[in-house]
């Protein structure tokens, strides 16, 4: 059958289905839940949640599911080195003023210097011990690998290139998530830039399928039977859906954002670095485009997010909604469920019909 493949068997899971692991606490351990006990295998994005905070996560999702999940981390979860300076403040004040003015509010002061926190929640995530440990933005040492293993992790790696996916393969990762131009959220590059690195899904997998012996998945562009067919006859051992399970009404997204993913307005997406720092995919914003261009003004990640937030606040409570950055992809105008056991009940159904012709 279509659902045995090497990942379901590496997993433990049902169907080579994986929820994306949303980030900024747009998950929800009640997703997490809904995915893991409908035979898919569903995931908790927690590199802004604290040690304390990822236990509970953790103790919450294991009381809503006996059947495994996946905690998700970024390795590099900052890009600043040392203090911002006072010219790259004076830039970043320069382009974006005009909207605090438009909103009424002071600009912020210069942020303070970020301390990265990756290492303390890694070793909160070891203790946890997770059916599965993915990770993007970078590679783990052999020994934390090791170290998994020993502990019964699995562990997978996101890769935005061939170059990525045979550099965590390398280091030995169990698994490649192959994470297409398609994909809402984050581009999470790291050997060159997410700008230089705009491989689309399908192509992808291909790329590494022929590279690498590690289970891949297909991540990007998919949120129906056909994309999975897709994506496994191409090669791919599962996939995973972020946008499609992003508008279910157990993630975390507030009604605006998931009414956005039902609108007209999920036909237009746009990558921007103007809200975080860091490339990202999310529904076109006034914002994002009338600052292309300007990104020399733009702060390092986390601290250009940490910039915006007064004004991402303000714009929620004065429903300025073009001044606010609402993640998805580009698949997101084909989406019909809001429900997510409901889409994963369609998703085995679709592709299982799909394969049977």
């Amino acid at each position: 059958m279509w659902y045995q493949t090497k990942a379901t068997e590496l997993l433990g899971i049902d169907y080579p289905i994986m929820q994306g692991p949303f980030g900024g606490n747009l998950s929800s351990a009640q997703l997490v839940s809904a995915v893991s006990n409908a035979g898919g295998l569903g995931g908790y994005g927690a590199y802004t949640n604290s040690p304390q905070e990822i236990v509970e996560i953790d103790r919450q999702i294991r009381a809503a599911t006996n059947k495994p999940y996946n905690l998700n981390l970024w390795v590099s979860d900052t890009d600043v080195t040392g203090a911002v300076t006072d010219e790259q403040y004076q830039q970043a004040v320069r382009v974006f003023k005009p909207y605090f003015d438009e909103l009424d509010l002071p600009v912020p002061v210069k942020p303070a210097p970020f301390q990265s926190r990756f290492e303390n929640q890694l070793q909160v995530v070891m203790d946890i011990r997770p059916k599965v440990f993915s990770y993007m933005f970078g590679t783990l040492t052999e020994d934390v690998l090791e170290q998994c293993r020993k502990r019964g992790i699995i562990t997978g790696g996101a890769a935005t290139t061939l170059d990525e996916a045979i550099a965590l393969e390398a280091t030995g990762t169990d698994m490649i998530i192959a994470s297409g131009f398609e994909a809402g959220g984050h581009r999470p590059s790291f050997l060159r830039s997410a700008e230089a690195s705009v491989t689309g899904t399908f192509v992808l997998v291909q790329l590494i399928r022929e590279k690498v012996k590690v289970p891949v998945v297909a991540a990007g562009g998919i949120a129906t039977g056909a994309g999975i067919k897709a994506a496994l006859t191409l090669g791919a051992d599962a996939v995973q859906i972020g946008t499609a399970f992003l508008a279910c009404e157990e993630s975390n997204i507030l009604p605006v954002h998931r009414e956005g993913l039902f609108s007209e307005k999920a036909k237009y997406t746009a990558l921007t670095r103007a809200f975080t720092g860091r490339l990202g995919r999310g529904l076109t914003s006034r914002l994002g485009e009338e600052t292309k261009g300007k990104e020399a003004g733009f702060l390092p990640f986390p601290l250009q997010g940490h910039f915006m937030s007064s004004l991402r606040k303000a714009a929620l409570d004065k429903e300025q909604w073009d001044m606010i950055q609402f993640w998805g992809g580009q698949i997101a105008p084909i989406l019909k469920h809001r429900k997510a056991d409901a889409l994963m009940h369609a998703l085995v159904m679709e592709t299982t019909a799909l394969f049977a012709k």
